[in-house]
């Protein structure tokens, strides 16, 4: 594992994707103390205030056909769920399609851009933007985002989530490489599954999304959502919420 650091970027996705195209060697890490531009799934932005979170992207190029590019997210989540309890002693759960939770509020958001060439991947940069020491009590992200620091009650160095994380993703990178999928161990703790949920597939005003139940989701990483019709719908890309029942 190769790591870079910086104190400040606009992004350690576009680190990584520019020495992606100059032919660097896999497993590069790119690491920065603060994001002046982050952003998350959508192009959204990421919040990346300087000296708390884990801002971290890899640069990977498995063998693999591009049906199997979304098992890179889910081996990401594992990895930094193993890699939370190792260090904070809470073991987190992923949230369809790219997040992981602590107690129903945000820790971590992943994110998964890929380069293609005839039908197989050529490289992927995976960015991990962990919530480490930020504090969001009395902020207005309070009910929805926690951070590590938060859930166990105590600050925690920056580097040694950093490693416990690296550690983590080689080791299960190195055996996805060899076969062994991250999709079963994934599926076991995903947020919605057997859950009312109302999945938007986009951002625009009125967008009602779809009311259904999360019965399942399949190894591309596509959640099924039945709707009262009985009809099962396969959703590659959206947010989630979980509907209450009355």
């Amino acid at each position: 594992m190769i790591l870079i650091r910086f104190a400040s970027v606009p992004s350690t996705q576009d680190w990584a994707r520019h020495w992606a195209q100059l032919g660097a060697p896999e497993l590069l890490a790119v690491q920065a103390l603060e994001q002046t531009a982050g952003r998350g799934r959508l192009s959204r932005s990421w919040w990346s205030p300087p000296g708390v979170g884990l801002y971290l992207s890899l640069l990977v190029r498995p063998s693999i056909p591009l049906s199997q590019a979304p098992q890179l997210t889910m081996l990401t989540a594992v990895a930094a769920m193993d890699a939370c309890g190792e260090v904070a002693g809470i073991t987190p759960r992923p949230k369809w399609p790219n997040d992981l939770l602590w107690q129903g509020r945000k820790l971590a958001g992943i994110l998964t851009e890929i380069e293609q060439e005839r039908g197989r991947l050529r490289y992927a940069v995976i960015g991990l933007g962990l919530n480490v020491n930020t504090t969001f009590r009395g902020t207005p992200l309070e009910a929805t985002a926690i951070s590590l620091s938060e859930a166990c009650g105590r600050s925690l160095a920056l580097d040694a989530v950093r490693d416990a994380f690296l550690a983590q993703f080689e080791a299960r990178y190195r055996r996805f490489g060899a076969g062994e999928s991250p999709f079963p161990l994934w599926r076991q703790h995903l947020e919605p599954l057997g859950r009312r949920v109302r999945v938007r597939m986009t951002d625009a005003e009125g967008d009602e999304g779809l009311v259904g139940h999360a019965i399942g989701v399949n190894p591309q990483g596509a959640l099924l959502v039945q709707d009262e019709t009985g009809h099962v719908h396969t959703i590659w890309a959206g947010d989630v919420e979980t509907e209450t029942t009355v």
